[in-house]
C-alpha cells in the first residue's frame, strides 16, 4: 500500500511539473498540439504516409514516403538500407551520425525548426569514430536495450545514457555494415514523438525530426 501511495505521489508531482513547464496545459492538450505539429510537418513537406501492412510487403520506402508504426507513433523513411546484414541476437557496437530538429515551438527553450543537436558533417564524412554517437545495442529475441558509450553528445545533452527508443525502431529493417562509404551507409529519416524521444522531449512533450546513419563498430 505504501508503494502504491509513493507511485501515485510521484505521478502527481511529475504531472504538476509538466504543467508548470508548459503554461499550465494538460498532458492531453500537449499531446494534441504535438499531433498537430506532426501533421503540419507532413503537409508542409508533402510527405506520403503508408501503413505498416503496406511497408512490410517489401520493406521499402520511396522518396518522401514514410511508414507510420502504430505501436509507437514513429514515422520512418529508409534513405539507404545499407550493404551489411540484418542484426540478429547479440551485442553490437553502433556508430551513428545524426541531426535533430524540433517540430514544435517550446518558447522557453527553442522555436520550431531549430536544430537542437547534430554531428553530421557530410563534407568530411566519415569523421573519426570519436565524433560519432557510439552506443551498444543488446538483443535477445523480442527484448532489446541500448546505451550510449564514451562521452556521446546526445547522452550529455539528454542527461541520460539511454538511447531514445525512436532511434532503435529502424534497426531491424537495415543492413548495417562497417563500411565508411557515404553511399553505402545505413541511413534513415524519422519523425519521433515525445514518448519515443529524448528525456527533454518527454518532459516538455514535443516531436523531433531526425536524420540518422548507422555503422557497426568493433
Amino acid at each position: 500500500m505504501k508503494k502504491l501511495h509513493l507511485v501515485l505521489m510521484l505521478a502527481f508531482v511529475f504531472g504538476c511539473f509538466l504543467q508548470s513547464c508548459n503554461d499550465g496545459k494538460t498532458y492531453a492538450e500537449l499531446k494534441e498540439e504535438e499531433a498537430d505539429a506532426i501533421n503540419a510537418f507532413l503537409a508542409k513537406n508533402d510527405i506520403e504516409v503508408i501503413s505498416e501492412e503496406e511497408f512490410l510487403r517489401d520493406t521499402v520506402t520511396k522518396e518522401n514516403q514514410y511508414v507510420l508504426f502504430d505501436d509507437n507513433g514513429v514515422y520512418m523513411n529508409i534513405v539507404q538500407r545499407g550493404v551489411g546484414e540484418k542484426l540478429g541476437d547479440g551485442s553490437y557496437e553502433i556508430h551513428s551520425r545524426f541531426m535533430e530538429i524540433a517540430l514544435q515551438d517550446r518558447t522557453e527553450l527553442f522555436a520550431s525548426g531549430d536544430t537542437l543537436l547534430a554531428n553530421m558533417h557530410w563534407n568530411d564524412y566519415p569523421a573519426a569514430q570519436t565524433e560519432a554517437e557510439n552506443f551498444r545495442r543488446d538483443v535477445s529475441g523480442d527484448s532489446y536495450s541500448a546505451t550510449f558509450m564514451d562521452r556521446a553528445k546526445m547522452a550529455s545533452y539528454n542527461e541520460s545514457a539511454a538511447v531514445p527508443s525512436g532511434w532503435l525502431v529502424p534497426i531491424p529493417f537495415l543492413k548495417i555494415s562497417r563500411t565508411p562509404e557515404e553511399s553505402k551507409v545505413s541511413r534513415v529519416k524519422l519523425i519521433v514523438p515525445h514518448s519515443q524521444g529524448t528525456m527533454m522531449a518527454s518532459q516538455y512533450v514535443y516531436p523531433c525530426f531526425y536524420e540518422i546513419t548507422y555503422n557497426l563498430g568493433r
